[in-house]
Parts: C-alpha cells; structure tokens; sequence
C-alpha cells in the first residue's frame, strides 16, 4: 500500500491506473479505524480494481464544544489495517492540503433541507461540513465508486444528494452496520465509554429493533412507538436526544399511520458520549 499527502500527486497515481483501465474505489474515513471501516474497504474492493481510502479528521464537521481536538488519531495502526484489508493507497492529507485557504475562508457546500433536520438540528453546520469535505475529497481522488457506512444514514443520505446534484458521476455504497457482540454499533467514539457503559449501551439496538417489530404489526400509532423507545432508553440511563421514524429516502416526517419503508434513527448520550444507530423496518 502507497502513503501519499499531497493531492498533485494523488491525482497522478490515479491517472496512472485511468490509463490502465482499472476501476476506482474510495473511502473516506476520519481515522481511528475498526472493523467497520475495514468492512468499507473491502467491499470496495469486490466492485474496483484500484482502492483509494483517505484519514482525514474535518475540522468543518466539528461544532463548537466537540471533540475535534481530543478526536482519537492512530495514523499508523490504521495504515496497518487498511494494508490488510486490501487497500491500495492511503491518502494521508494535513489541514492546508484539503483547504488552501484555511477552513474557515474556504468555499462550503450545503445540502438544503436534508442536512438541516435530526443530526443537522442537533450539529448545526455539522453536514455543511460533512458535504464541504466529501466534495473536495471526490474532486481529489475521482472515484468511480465510493462507499459509505450506513451507521451514519443521514450523512449517507447528504452524500448521494450532494454527489447527485454536483454532477459527480461517481457509485455510492451504502455499506451494513457492523456491531459489537451486544448489538452496538461500531464506531470509534466507543471507546470514549468504559467496559460497564459498552455493555449498557447496547440497549440502542435492542430498542430500535423493538421499534420495528412494534411498527410491523401496523397497530400502533408512530407517534406512541417514538414515545415508548424514548422512555426505554432513559430507563436504561441513557438521555434521548431523538428515537423516531423516517422515511427512508429524504427523512421526511412520516403519517401518523404511514405504511411501507421508513427508518428507526435514535441518538442518545451515555455519559459525555454521543451515541447514532439505525435501522430500516416496514409496516
């Protein structure tokens, strides 16, 4: 596997294998990598002769008060992990190579609507920054696919969006949640919880899977399943920010009744730590 910092040469490597007609695979992560992420890597390799995966932590993406500063970096255990999951290059960029003019005076990109509700009510400017830095990622690396973890639906949503509406002629991947033995999803801010808080933590799968069940019996009103999860997970000693359903493909409000697809989406605070899960039922 190739290490590379610098965009001028990222793009030579890439047209390099342009002109040898191999097919490109990207992913982007923020670092600190876990299987989940190494899961990434190797379903792009199954569509892609060529994979690219950048560690990059976004300082755009971080509100005031977040943890862009104490973010866990792991630089060389992640090249590792990459290297044996079958990656082909890591692109490795500092602050100034991804935003020249600095990440407050750069161009930013915005996904009206979409990026304003849940997660963007909660993080205001978090999916401006999610949006800003996807966008100068694909502008770099030029994917022809690029995969995404579903863990993060919303921002999976704000991607394809974003890649539509930009005219970016690039696949993207929505790849399944990986999880702990308990359930819990993968994620690198776990490790902000102590082993007790692992296992209490749990409870977010265990109750988006009793909101589904109790949404396929198309009995209960919406409403009434959304108020249920949130008590049951503060009688679990976690505090709800939301618990609620969606629809699956712009996350609108759904009817009170609505049938067919939707998506449970809960996040939720153990301790100092903020938790995201999903999970796609029907009625």
């Amino acid at each position: 596997m190739q290490t590379i910092r610098h965009v001028n040469a990222l793009r030579a490597l890439i047209d390099g294998q342009r002109r040898a007609a191999r097919r490109i695979g990207f992913v982007p992560t923020m670092g600190n990598l876990h299987a989940g992420h190494f899961s990434l890597v190797e379903i792009a390799r199954k569509h892609c002769d060529f994979v690219v995966a950048s560690v990059f932590v976004n300082p755009t993406q971080f509100g005031a008060g977040e943890d862009f500063s104490r973010y866990p970096r792991t630089p060389e255990q992640d090249a590792e992990g990459l290297d044996r999951a079958g990656c082909d290059c890591l692109f490795l960029p500092e602050v100034d190579e991804i935003y020249p003019f600095g990440p407050g005076q750069g161009v930013r990109v915005t996904v009206p609507g979409l990026g304003e509700v849940l997660e963007g009510a909660s993080r205001p400017g978090h999916f401006d920054g999610v949006a800003t830095v996807v966008a100068r990622l694909f502008n770099a690396v030029a994917p022809d696919l690029a995969v995404f973890g579903s863990k993060d639906y919303q921002q999976l949503l704000v991607v394809r969006r974003m890649s539509r509406d930009l005219g970016f002629p690039i696949e993207i991947i929505g790849a399944p949640i990986v999880r702990e033995a308990n359930g819990l999803a993968m994620s690198s801010r776990n490790q902000y919880l102590d082993h007790a808080q692992r296992q209490q933590a749990g409870i977010i799968h265990a109750v988006l899977q009793s909101m589904c069940s109790e949404l396929a019996s198309c009995d209960a009103p919406i409403a009434a399943i959304e108020m249920r999860a949130a008590a049951q997970l503060v009688r679990a000693g976690l505090v709800p920010d939301y618990a609620v359903f969606r629809t699956i493909a712009d996350l609108a409000i759904p009817a009170p009744q609505q049938s067919g697809d939707l998506v449970a989406l809960i996040a939720a605070r153990l301790g100092g730590v903020r938790l995201i899960d999903n999970m796609e039922c029907r009625c």
